[in-house]
Formats: structure tokens, C-alpha cells, sequence
């Protein structure tokens, strides 16, 4: 599930307070995956007669050179523009990895630790509370939080944060009170989201939540820096990503890629522009954590080849590869059964703004991949995957609304093939 267009989106994390064993598996060699062009080809142009999108791109990374790139269809139907490889789109929840790569950047400093509770450089945060069932009236009953929420489970969204997608007291608290409305900057989001209450006791359950808007504040708070500052200088200007940023000047404009929204008559129409240009384009005070970059597809790839390379691209060294591995490594307990929607994407579990595949698909209807690979993915079914065994990078660009996981279906089988299963997993 995925968010209204003009508010947010979220990625993930979840519990720690004693340490929880991380379970990272190995990039195991594997069946050699040989692409076939061709059926890249016909996935993305079936994508389109199938009515499930209007344009679509796919750009492919492997051994070290660029395997395979495709483009189909138009980037805006009504003005007859085709898809081109320098076609912007907004990349919703991509932008999550992103802010995660800042914010560990920063903890390589030494700048937190992952079990600091987060109110110690948020202090908003210090009095969480959660239901404690209803009272006579029906009405819900807070209590205190038993325990504070610390970097580690905003970090894998088991802070128990809303993002109001839900029917609890909390998502609509959280509706109500609206922190991520675009007239907030993260310093206003952070103060309103922490009188929202929780939805579950932190490190208990898996929510997709505002937890990577966090995650964006603390960028800000640590480093002293504008999240669009920091990122720009320490991640887009290293890796030569020239043309990637939350707000965009409005020259790139006639670039974007049309948002097309698929209707109860399942026909896809055109997003209105004036909101689909909200979040984008100056006006906004907001910068979310989570959603709001726009980026060509070639710029988002090299973002995937440094994380593929274990942190370094072409002699810029963003993170350690130790970090990378730590950020792609499954941190969910065991014991933490409820995990909203996540199954449906992965067989494996979630580290740090990364799901990670720890596990072969269990049927034929699970997503293609290898044991190791980790991923995350944006409300207009943008998608991208680091495949560490097949030494393999994948980005695919649309901009089809609400989020369609079928196509990540036919992309990974295009790229794969439909019986590709990978090395056996834990």
C-alpha cells in the first residue's frame, strides 16, 4: 500500500533494544543469469498494451558495464512526449535509501549510536504513548510507551510511527494533525509527529511509517546542515548525480514524466499537474526524509553501482562497505510477527531503509531474485535491486499510480527468467 500523492511515503525498520542477532546472508554464487534483451523488450512493451502504464524504462548493470538499458511509450501522453533516457520521474520512496546512506554516513562519524534513544537528539520524541484500549464511550485510552524508541527502529520502521494510512486511533490522529503537510519544514514535521501517538510499543511490530522523515531530521539536526544541503554535498556532487534533488529549478519542468492514475474503470489518467509539481518544484517547505527526490534514470544507477561496489564509485567513497553490508542486512527479530504488507513484496525481512531477500521465492507468484539481494521501491511502482551474487543492479522507471506490484513481477521474471530461484537462503 502506498500514500496520497501530495503527502508522503515511507521506508522501514524495526526492533532492537538488546541487540538483535542480524541474520546477513552471504552472496552465494549462484546460476549464472544470462539476459535476454529481448524479453526485457517485451515485458516493458507488454506493460504497456496492457494498459498498466504509459511509459516505462529499465536500465540494467552488470560485471561491471551497463547490460541492458530499454525505454517504451511516452513520458506524456496528452503532449505525444516519448520516454527518453533523460526523462525525470519522480522516484517517491527511492528517495528513502538515500536519506538512510546520509544518516549512516553520519553514524560512521560517530555522530550516534544505533541503540541511542532518539528523544537524546530529538528530545520532542521523550514521551511516546501508545492505546491502551477504549474507555465507556468508545473513546481510546493512551498510555506512556514502555520503553523509548531508539535510532535502530527508526531506522527499521518498528518505532511503531503512523503515516496514516490506516483505520486506528493513531492513523487518524496522525490525518488529523497532518505532519508532513508541505506548508511544514522537517523541524515543524518532527514537532507535530511527536504528539501523534504510536501504534505499537516500539521494536514490536513492522509499520511503513514517517520513520525515514525522521531519519531526514536527524540528518539535520546532526550534521547542521539543510537535508538538501548535506545530501547534495556528501552523496549527489560525489557520485556525480548532477540532475537529483528534491526541488527541482523549473527549466527541467518539460522533462518530468507524467503520474498517470488508474481508475475504477481501470483506465490510467493524467495526475493533475499542479499536483503532481506540489512536492517538487519550488514552493515547498517541506523536504521529506522519505519521498521527493527527482532523478533521470542513468543519475539513480549510479546511486545503485555505489552501493553494488560496497559504498565507492569511480574513487568516490560514500560509505564503508562494512556500513552497506550492516544497511542490507535483515534486523528483524524473530519474534516480530506483524509486518503489515511486507511478505507481499519479499521472502526475507527488512534492515536499514532496505528490504532484504534472505530466502529463495516460495512460489511461483513471488518476485525473482538471489538470497543477499536488497531493494526498496516508490509509490508511482518505481523499483530498484542490488543483487550482490549476480553482481547485478537494476533500476525501472514509470510513473503508473496507485503503486502496481505486477510489474515488479514482470520485470524481475524479464530480467531473471520465470524459474530463476538463486542460491539457497537460510
Amino acid at each position: 500500500m502506498k500514500l496520497a500523492i501530495a503527502s508522503a511515503i515511507a521506508a522501514a525498520l524495526l526492533f532492537s533494544a538488546p541487540a538483535v542477532q542480524a541474520r546477513a546472508p552471504a552472496a552465494a554464487a549462484t546460476e549464472q543469469v544470462h539476459l535476454d534483451k529481448r524479453r526485457i523488450d517485451a515485458a516493458l512493451a507488454q506493460m504497456l498494451s496492457s494498459g498498466r502504464a504509459v511509459g516505462v524504462s529499465a536500465l540494467v548493470w552488470q560485471d561491471g558495464r551497463e547490460a541492458y538499458y530499454g525505454q517504451q511509450g511516452l513520458a506524456d501522453r496528452e503532449a505525444k512526449r516519448p520516454w527518453s533516457r533523460d526523462t525525470l520521474a519522480q522516484i517517491f520512496s527511492m528517495t528513502k535509501p538515500v536519506t538512510g546512506v546520509a544518516l549512516m554516513q553520519l553514524w560512521e562519524q560517530g555522530k550516534f549510536r544505533l541503540d541511542d534513544p532518539l528523544a537524546q537528539y530529538l528530545p520532542e520524541f521523550a514521551n511516546m504513548r501508545v492505546q491502551d484500549g477504549v474507555d465507556a464511550e468508545g473513546k481510546p485510552k493512551w498510555r506512556a510507551a514502555t520503553r523509548p524508541i531508539t535510532i535502530r527502529d527508526v531506522m527499521r520502521h518498528t518505532a511503531g510511527f503512523s503515516y496514516g494510512f490506516g483505520q486506528t486511533a493513531a492513523d487518524e490522529e496522525f490525518r488529523k494533525i497532518n505532519p508532513l503537510a508541505l506548508t511544514n519544514n522537517l523541524t515543524e514535521f518532527g514537532q507535530k509527529l511527536a504528539t501523534v501517538p504510536l501504534l505499537a510499543e516500539p521494536g514490536t511490530q513492522w509499520h511503513y511509517s514517517s520513520a525515514v522523515d525522521v531519519q531526514g531530521l536527524l540528518v539535520e539536526k546532526l550534521s547542521g546542515q539543510a537535508l538538501t544541503d548535506y545530501v547534495a554535498q556528501h552523496i549527489f556532487t560525489p557520485l556525480k548525480m548532477r540532475e537529483s534533488g528534491w526541488h527541482q529549478p523549473m527549466e527541467r519542468l518539460p522533462r518530468l514524466a507524467i503520474a498517470y492514475q488508474k481508475g475504477a474503470d481501470g483506465q490510467l489518467t493524467r495526475v493533475p499537474d499542479a499536483q503532481l509539481h506540489a512536492m517538487n518544484f519550488p514552493g515547498s517547505r517541506m523536504t521529506m526524509g522519505g519521498a521527493g527526490i527527482v532523478a533521470p534514470i542513468d543519475d539513480y544507477m549510479r546511486f545503485a553501482r555505489m552501493l553494488l561496489n560496497g559504498g565507492e564509485l569511480d574513487g568516490a567513497r560514500i560509505l564503508k562497505p562494512a556500513t552497506v553490508r550492516l544497511m542490507a542486512t535483515d534486523h528483524l527479530d524473530p519474534a516480530i510477527t506483524e509486518r503489515d504488507w511486507l511478505p507481499g513484496k519479499v521472502d526475507g525481512g527488512f534492515g536499514f531503509d532496505f528490504a532484504v531477500r534472505t530466502r529463495q521465492p516460495s512460489s511461483p507468484n513471488m518476485n525473482r531474485g538471489a538470497v543477499g539481494e536488497f531493494f526498496w521501491d516508490g509509490m508511482a511502482s518505481t523499483l530498484f535491486w542490488i543483487d550482490p551474487a549476480n553482481k547485478l543492479a537494476v533500476v525501472f522507471f514509470v510513473q503508473a499510480l496507485p503503486f502496481d506490484g505486477t510489474l515488479h513481477t514482470d520485470i524481475r521474471k524479464a530480467v531473471y527468467g520465470a524459474a530463476y530461484l538463486g542460491p539457497p537462503g537460510d
